[in-house]
């Protein structure tokens, strides 16, 4: 047998030991989703939020109230001229808030807020400000009482020189808004971002954190290392709404709600996960 040279040697030694793992992520097979409803909405440009009985769609100065049951417009909020919102995101339902990620998008530096209303009557009633820090805020979540929150980098003239995708971060926060903790996302999915970032990301089926894009219509599945700094991904479920802001139903929590931004829609998918992700 011809021996190996020493330079295809130290190559293949060099592929083991350093090259990185290739995740999962488009392994789809036993991840996928269905869609279950679709309703319009003129204010489905940023994200949705939904709770028991009503889903929110949001835009970047607005946000409209609508029944899950049949899609019936029952109440809106809308800054005022010149108000203080420029670029509301990504936003969750709790103990009767409606609390969004905002920022100045595309405009640097970079400031961002924690924005909420009184879901009932859908006024304005708290606002946490992170002013120049971390990011871009796109999305906030929470599991087990904990926030977490998603600060964006941008490539081109909306994100910090001599940065980028690549420095999108998720962060941990307790309950007077310290950092205490923080993860990157893999190289191979700040690719798929294609210069924009992460547009929301919430806990769902199988305790996973479920994260979504700019445009492609999927969603990633995430999970935390058991040590370093760098986010596992998962898996790769299709849906049928692109990036941009989701939720989980509260009720049914294999349900999801996202939205079509060209046709103004919010749709709504069952998620099957695999029985041992479960």
């Amino acid at each position: 047998m011809q021996r190996i040279s020493s330079f295809v040697l130290t190559f293949l030694l060099f592929l083991f030991y350093f090259a990185p793992i290739i995740p999962a992520a488009e392994n789809t097979g036993e991840w996928s989703s269905k869609e279950i409803a679709r309703f319009k909405a003129a204010e489905a440009n940023q994200g949705v939020a939904v709770d028991n009985e009503f889903f929110y769609a949001i835009t970047n100065r607005q946000i409209g109230k609508y029944k899950k049951s049949d899609g019936t417009f029952v109440d809106g909020w809308k800054d005022v001229r010149g108000g203080p919102f420029i670029h509301l995101n990504a936003g969750f339902v709790k103990d009767g808030k409606l609390i969004c990620a905002h920022s100045n998008f595309p405009g640097v530096p970079m400031v961002s807020s924690v924005e909420t209303w009184d879901a009932k009557t859908m006024k304005h009633i708290e606002s946490h400000s992170f002013g120049i820090a971390f990011g871009s805020l796109t999305w906030t979540t929470e599991k087990d009482g904990v926030t977490y929150a998603c600060f964006a980098d941008y490539a081109g003239k909306s994100g910090n020189p001599d940065r980028g995708p690549a420095f999108t971060q998720l962060i941990r926060f307790d309950e007077q808004w310290r950092s205490t903790g923080g993860w990157a996302f893999p190289a191979a999915l700040v690719e798929k971002f294609k210069g924009s970032s992460a547009s929301c990301g919430a806990f769902g089926p199988g305790g996973y954190l479920y994260v979504t894009g700019h445009d492609d219509l999927e969603m990633f599945v995430m999970d935390f290392p058991e040590a370093g700094s760098i986010l596992r991904w998962i898996a790769t479920i299709p849906v049928p709404f692109e990036g941009q802001a989701f939720s989980w139903d509260p009720v049914n929590k294999r349900v999801a709600y996202g939205i079509a931004r060209k046709t103004k829609e919010v749709i709504a998918i069952e998620v099957t996960i695999p029985e041992k992700s479960k």
